[in-house]
């Protein structure tokens, strides 16, 4: 029942960060496409968490740590980038 579970909570991250990459490669305009960056991000870490779950190894788990510092920071920047200019004043 749990493994069944898993394996459907995967399917459905997987179809929600192909929506992502979609509005990755669409999207109207750059606001946008950072949005669904990183929501990307944090699908990534939630494929990498079940998969942790799945195998149970906590090696995935520091990994979706990882993933989730930079992913974070490449957002802020790329923010700051978008709203300013640049990254560094």
């Amino acid at each position: 029942m749990m493994i069944t579970a898993l394996y459907i909570t995967i399917a459905m991250v997987m179809i929600a960060a192909l929506l992502n990459v979609y509005r990755l490669i669409i999207g109207p305009d750059a606001p946008d496409r950072v949005l669904a960056l990183d929501t990307l991000y944090i699908n990534a870490i939630a494929m990498i968490i079940l998969l942790g779950i799945t195998f149970n190894s906590r090696m995935y788990l520091e990994s979706g740590l990882l993933i989730a510092v930079m992913g974070f920071v490449s957002t802020v920047a790329m923010a700051k980038y978008l709203k300013r200019g640049s990254v560094i004043e």
